[in-house]
């Protein structure tokens, strides 16, 4: 095997999920394996870093798939599927005795909808539910930064918010409810589990690079579940001040059998989705072969 002398340069979140993912590898403890030079960035930034190819590893959303596959392929591991984990809609609690923030039987129709990027695989999911379910089109969208959504929302920026990550477990405590759940939607229509983020890498890197690399990916996962404490340290460094007991709920959430290998249900779900957002105008058609791995 071609020796990889120089480290991949990888960007991926400092979410607990990712760096739970990826500490074993991220700090040379995965013998064999290609070094890493670590980039932390929110998906927003990850997506538009792989539409201009400039990172040869990226953490991305699923829906930025079908803009990519060409220069970059698909990694059976390390990304995040699962079942119970969707994308949530949320808005302020109603007031007492009325149902002002509710929006009533209009649902969304014509509301300000906060989301984290517009080629996140949460905005996806949330336009093929709004598709099936409001009875208009949505109104404004805006994207800001997955962690300002939620203060948007309850200081009346915005009507509503698209959160992703651990803001599932923490909602109310900015005094926000539930309007939907996105994955709950997908998973009733379609009986797939959900398909978040996606590990690519560049096709130059050539099949020995590719294969080498997915299975280190594999290896730094397994480290992690036969010893979470190792990579405790690296989880909450960079968790934001999150709860330790948030940073587990996520960890446990987000990092299943999916993460270990996408397997015959993990590349359903993903066809499954793009073929569906292609259905709807919402993304490019996906070619026969552009999933293959290497």
């Amino acid at each position: 095997m071609t020796a990889i002398t120089e480290p991949l340069q990888i960007a991926y979140s400092p979410c607990p999920n990712d760096t739970f993912v990826f500490d074993a590898l991220a700090h040379g403890r995965v013998p064999g394996a290609p070094s890493l030079d670590v980039t932390f960035a929110d998906i927003d930034i990850t997506n538009g870093m792989a539409e201009r190819g400039e990172s040869d590893v990226l953490k991305v959303s699923y829906a930025v798939l079908p803009y990519v596959l060409g220069e970059y392929a698909l990694l059976p591991c390390g990304g995040a599927l699962g079942r119970g984990c969707g994308p949530l809609v949320l808005a302020r609690e109603a007031e007492a005795g009325g149902t002002s923030h509710a929006f009533g039987s209009g649902g969304l129709t014509g509301r300000t909808v906060a989301v984290p990027s517009e080629r996140s695989t949460a905005y996806l999911l949330f336009r093929l539910w709004a598709a099936d379910t409001l009875p208009g089109p949505v109104g404004e969208i805006v994207v800001l930064p997955f962690h300002e959504i939620m203060p948007a929302v309850r200081d009346g920026k915005v009507d509503a918010g698209l959160v992703i990550h651990e803001a599932r477990f923490t909602y109310q405590n900015y005094g926000l409810h539930k309007l939907a759940d996105m994955g709950e939607h997908w998973e009733s229509t379609t009986g797939l589990p959900i398909p978040l983020g996606a590990i690519i890498a560049k096709r130059s890197l050539g099949t020995e690079t590719l294969t080498l690399l997915a299975d280190s990916i594999r290896t730094s996962v397994r480290a992690a579940w036969d010893d979470p404490e190792v990579s405790r340290p690296y989880v909450m460094e960079n968790a934001q001040e999150m709860d330790p007991a948030v940073a587990d709920q996520h960890i446990g959430l987000y990092v299943n059998e999916f993460t270990a290998d996408l397997g015959e249900n993990g590349y359903a779900a993903i066809r499954g989705l793009l073929t569906r957002a292609a259905a709807e105008g919402l993304v490019p058609p996906l070619g026969p072969n552009a999933l293959d791995f290497p």
